[in-house]
């Protein structure tokens, strides 16, 4: 299994260091989507300053997902500046293929959404992602690919 997955957007790489250890089925998922090409051309949808960036949505609205739904993994992880977390409905078993990254610590979601990476080069890329619910000009997920 790859150990990080690379985020190409606009302005350049983010990559991001898998945790199989915490997410096993989360981060096996992303793996597979992204060596299929699933979240190239994607937006990042929702981006909340000091809180999070949202992608992964095939619609660009935040109501679509892959066909295949993942079983929560919650951990003790902490939902700290560079987390990467899975976003879900509800439902906790309803996470497929959005996800966000963490802007800022946002603890308060600890236990409640399942953390299956974090950010270890380019995080300036991360804070350049166009803000809004959604942004006039979405940042876009050039290409995913993992190593």
């Amino acid at each position: 299994m790859a150990d990080t997955l690379t985020l190409t957007t606009e302005t350049g790489d983010i990559v991001i260091k898998l945790r199989p250890d915490l997410a096993p089925q989360h981060v096996a998922q992303i793996s597979k989507l992204a060596s299929e090409g699933f979240y190239d051309g994607l937006t990042f949808h929702r981006v909340i300053d000091g809180f999070m960036a949202q992608g992964g949505c095939p619609n660009g609205t935040g109501m679509g997902g892959a066909k295949d739904n993942i079983p929560a993994e919650f951990s003790n992880e902490p939902h700290v500046r560079g987390v990467c977390s899975m976003a879900r409905s509800q439902n906790p078993n309803s996470a497929s293929s959005q996800f966000f990254i963490c802007l800022d610590d946002a603890t308060f979601l600890d236990g409640q959404y399942t953390v299956w990476g974090e950010v270890t080069s380019g995080m300036d890329h991360v804070d350049a992602i166009p803000k809004g619910e959604p942004p006039a000009q979405p940042g876009k997920i050039v290409k995913m690919t993992t190593a």
